[in-house]
């Protein structure tokens, strides 16, 4: 089941429609719905509001960029977080429990905006952001529609966890094994904030694993970490492209060296 929408009125009708009046939540996965009968009062809070500040024109164009049939409610990112955040206030969420629930609900939403709130939700929460919770974070990752969903996990979610429990990136290995190319990408892109903590022999053996893939999504996100590794390590990123020439795309060596070469080579 899919949503085919054209105009902003018959969005919010049909997911509505599908959703029924006494359904709280619908799971947009792989074209199912899956109804629960509940909902958390930071999650109405949300939906309602998100519904009230839509826009039909700013939609489309969300839509038409993402290259999706998952309907947007048209409120660009500075609303949303106003949303977020007055949420929050209203409602505070006191256990694990509830922070995963919210999620959870906030994720099977029809609308792509609910799907960034969960995120919002799952990265800012700093109670119960934390290891405790990466298999609902895994399963997010395994049912990310689009890179927009999915580099926000990686990067941001996921990846500061990491660095605190290094017994994690055995969770890096499996999913750059997996059939799945953005959870693949994934793989990749938890190492993107680490900096000087990066673990670069992890990060090689993903780049070499992976690099042989044709894939526009693989090919650029190696390049983009390699990029951001070399605001911190330009002459270990200097090296490493240096050694696999044939190896890399083109394209990931472009973005690879875009820094170093506006320092113009630089290798301190």
């Amino acid at each position: 089941m899919e949503y085919h929408i054209g105009v902003r009125t018959n969005q919010l009708a049909e997911a509505e429609k599908r959703c029924g009046a006494r359904v709280a939540h619908c799971r947009w996965a792989s074209g199912t719905l899956i109804k629960r009968l509940s909902m958390h009062p930071i999650v109405d809070f949300i939906k309602k509001e998100l519904k009230r500040t839509s826009d039909q024109a700013t939609a489309i164009g969300m839509q038409k960029y993402m290259k999706t049939d998952q309907p947007f409610y048209g409120v660009k990112t500075p609303v949303r977080k106003k949303i977020y955040k007055a949420a929050t206030r209203a409602y505070p969420i006191n256990s694990r429990k509830e922070y995963e629930d919210i999620i959870e609900e906030l994720w099977g939403g029809p609308f792509r905006e609910e799907m960034y709130q969960a995120l919002e939700v799952a990265q800012n929460t700093r109670a119960f952001h934390g290891t405790e919770s990466l298999p609902l974070y895994e399963k997010m990752i395994h049912s990310s529609p689009n890179w927009d969903t999915l580099d926000w996990l990686a990067t941001r979610v996921i990846g500061s966890l990491i660095i605190e429990d290094r017994r994690l990136e055995s969770k890096l290995i499996e999913w750059s094994e997996s059939g799945n190319f953005w959870v693949r990408r994934a793989s990749l892109l938890a190492h993107l904030k680490h900096k000087d903590e990066t673990n670069f022999n992890l990060l090689a053996e993903t780049i070499l694993k992976l690099a042989h893939e044709e894939e526009f999504f693989i090919r650029k996100a190696i390049g983009w970490v390699l990029r951001e590794y070399s605001y911190t390590n330009p002459r270990w990123v200097i090296e490493f492209v240096t050694n696999h020439q044939e190896t890399l795309s083109s394209l990931s060596k472009r973005e690879a060296m875009k820094h170093i070469n506006k320092l113009g080579g630089c290798r301190t």
